[in-house]
């Protein structure tokens, strides 16, 4: 899967308006984001119950991109600080691959997400929420930082 182009098809350039979905990919939960429709702010949406065996998680997600009629999807690729991809991110790139003809013509899309989660769980402690009350909503603030930063760089 490659990102789109703006000339190919189900192309989204950069200054497409709509909502976009950062989605954080873990072997137990599934972090979801979107985007405002001007894709300025990221929020937090939901965390789903991964589940490789039946794919339930795939499906709602599926069903929120189309809920919310989103125009893009944006997977946290896990490289290694030595920019390499291990078995993490294996996992995001098949959880791409499945995702991908359920929501299709909308592009799903990989960006490097080293250290959001551990940016995110700082951010997190900084606010005063910790323990149980983090480990619930961590996964989402991670997508959140995801997709932030990829729409703050202009990454799509």
């Amino acid at each position: 899967m490659t990102p789109p182009t703006p000339s190919g098809p189900g192309a989204v350039g950069r200054d497409t308006p709509g909502v976009w979905f950062g989605v954080d990919v873990g072997t137990v939960r599934v972090g979801v984001a979107r985007s405002d429709p001007g894709g300025v702010l990221a929020v937090p949406v939901t965390t789903l119950a991964r589940d490789a065996r039946t794919d339930h998680d795939i499906a709602e997600l599926a069903g929120l991109v189309a809920e919310y009629e989103a125009v893009g999807v944006v997977i946290g690729l896990p490289r290694t600080l030595a920019g390499r991809e291990g078995r993490s991110a294996g996992m995001a790139r098949e959880y791409g691959d499945a995702l991908e003809p359920r929501v299709a013509p909308v592009p799903v899309t990989y960006l490097d997400e080293r250290l959001t989660t551990v940016s995110a769980t700082r951010k997190l402690a900084e606010s005063g929420v910790r323990g149980r009350a983090g480990r619930a909503v961590i996964d989402q603030a991670a997508a959140v930082e995801l997709l932030q930063h990829w729409l703050d760089t202009g990454a799509r």
